[in-house]
């Protein structure tokens, strides 16, 4: 099975930790996240990956080097020229993902112990075009999803500001205040409606997805879910149980070396 890692980002609030090691390569538990994810990825029968580098990446090139790939079949997307985001970075990839089979993408900077069979069995079963690990936790950005578990929408919980495919309104923009007057009324209720959970970072894609392009260039993958969610099924795969942690702070980082070793002495 195939799998897309995102490990490009600079982790800018890690910072001075960052300065000189690419945040995929910071340790959790004495070992890179990115060997965290690679194993993890292995564990679930996924044995080839193509990884997208950019800041630091010749660091990731050397350590995926010294760990002969880890046994398993691994290529680089190579963003050295200039980073595209989640979005943009996967259809650099698309080449990649050949074989006609849903597989999986994922953040190399997140600690999970998602069940990733599960996932892609749920992802198999639904026939959706795209399957989502969400959670319910605390964040300021939210997806919103109807009964049914569909992705409806995204809303930042901060500015009140919302997103909606443009087949909810009368132009071909995106981005609302709740207050604008453009965003009708009627629309707004879908909000209020609406189940928000927060994102987890990993996805399991049909490869029919590249059927359905609607930007290029750099944009991240929610933006893309947003704009064809009306028309093709997108839907929510709830682990709120597991471990998760998105290492983007210090204080995360700490929380995930805790969590590391309560889960080796269990």
């Amino acid at each position: 099975m195939k799998a897309m890692i995102f490990a490009a980002g600079f982790g800018t609030r890690l910072k001075p930790l960052t300065n000189t090691c690419p945040k995929a390569l910071v340790r959790v538990g004495g070992k890179p996240m990115l060997q965290h994810t690679i194993e993890h990825l292995k564990q679930h029968g996924f044995n080839e990956l193509i990884i997208n580098i950019h800041y630091l990446g010749e660091q990731i090139l050397s350590f995926l080097e010294q760990h002969n790939n880890f046994g398993i079949r691994i290529e680089i997307s190579d963003e050295r020229a200039g980073i595209l985001e989640t979005g943009g970075g996967l259809l650099k990839a698309q080449a990649f993902f050949d074989d006609g089979q849903p597989f999986l993408v994922c953040n190399a900077d997140v600690f999970t112990n998602i069940n990733l069979t599960d996932f892609y069995q749920f992802h198999i079963n639904k026939e959706s075009i795209a399957t989502l690990a969400v959670r319910k936790r605390k964040s300021s950005r939210v997806l919103l999803f109807d009964a049914a578990h569909t992705l409806q929408g995204w809303q930042n919980l901060k500015d009140e500001t919302v997103k909606f495919p443009s087949v909810f309104l009368d132009s071909t923009a995106h981005y609302f205040d709740a207050n604008n007057s453009i965003f009708k009324e009627e629309k707004y209720a879908v909000i209020k409606q609406a189940i928000p959970m927060a994102f987890s970072g990993y996805q399991m894609l049909s490869p029919e997805i590249f059927n359905y392009k609607t930007r290029t260039g750099i944009f991240s993958l929610v933006e893309w879910y947003i704009d064809i969610c009306a028309q093709n099924s997108i839907v929510a795969y709830e682990h709120t149980n597991d471990v998760w942690v998105d290492i983007g702070s210090p204080e995360q980082l700490q929380k995930a070396n805790e969590l590391y070793q309560t889960l080796l002495s269990e």
